[in-house]
């Protein structure tokens, strides 16, 4: 398996239909700072793949500022056998430019 990028476009049409969670992988201060609406924090400092939601039905999507850590957290499932290879290319940076809604 390879890593997934999908555009913030993409993941907000899954949002939209349900078809994602969005786990952001940014460390507490920046997601307090600017977040995505619904997004659910593990960071990557503390990051423990077997800890993620298993959402039936949907993919896990991972995101952070721009789109390292996210790349990281997929390297990290993967070394675990879990089958999460999906995160936002461009991260946050992305999404603010897709002009897509964010919480501060």
């Amino acid at each position: 398996m390879s890593l997934n990028e999908l555009t913030a476009h993409a993941v907000d049409e899954l949002l939209r239909s349900r078809k994602a969670v969005l786990v952001d992988v940014r460390e507490p201060n920046e997601y307090a700072a600017a977040r995505i609406p619904g997004a659910l924090l593990f960071p990557l400092s503390s990051f423990d793949p077997k800890a993620l939601p298993s959402p039936e039905g949907c993919d896990i999507v991972f995101h952070c500022a721009g789109g390292k850590r996210s790349a990281t957290a997929v390297a990290r499932c993967l070394e675990q056998g879990i089958a999460h290879t999906s995160h936002m290319a461009g991260g946050i940076q992305a999404w603010h430019v897709a002009g897509l809604p964010v919480i501060k």
